[in-house]
């Protein structure tokens, strides 16, 4: 286990933020006596939409009444939350991108939509497998 994240229980009322524990999917950590305590204590089930979860590096974000308990994510773990508490037009635009792997066909086009969408060129990159020079032409063009 590498990485950490929040657990946190949503006060009523309030704007959703993060992800829903149970839109992840199955977390090591979700079945571990520390978790399941925690979630016992606060009287809610794990798979209540107020169960949230947030990469650590995003704690700013948790409203200071919430009641959060930090849990160990792995490396996959915590790529499947970062997806998941992404905003889904950027989530959308990078499945696109790794979509666009198995076809050539408009990757000019598809390359200015996710510049638009605010990813930058170094993910597009990464994303797509494209040669970052040509990235850069394509956003000239």
């Amino acid at each position: 286990m590498a990485d950490e994240a929040l657990l946190f229980v949503l006060p009523e009322r309030h704007p959703r933020l993060g992800a829903a524990l149970s839109a992840v999917g199955e977390l090591e950590c979700s079945q571990s006596p520390a978790v399941l305590g925690w979630l016992s204590a606060h009287g809610i089930p794990g798979s209540s939409e107020r169960v949230r979860i947030l990469p650590a590096t995003a704690e700013v974000l948790i409203p200071e009444d919430a009641e959060r308990l930090p849990v160990p994510l792995g490396e996959e773990e915590t790529l499947r939350v970062e997806h998941a508490c992404a905003p889904r037009s950027v989530t959308d635009m990078e499945s696109e991108l790794l979509s666009f792997r198995d076809t050539t066909q408009d990757w000019q086009s598809l390359v200015h939509r996710a510049l638009t969408a605010g990813i930058p060129a170094p993910r597009i990159a990464q994303l797509t497998g494209l040669d970052p020079q040509d990235i850069v032409q394509a956003a000239g063009d």
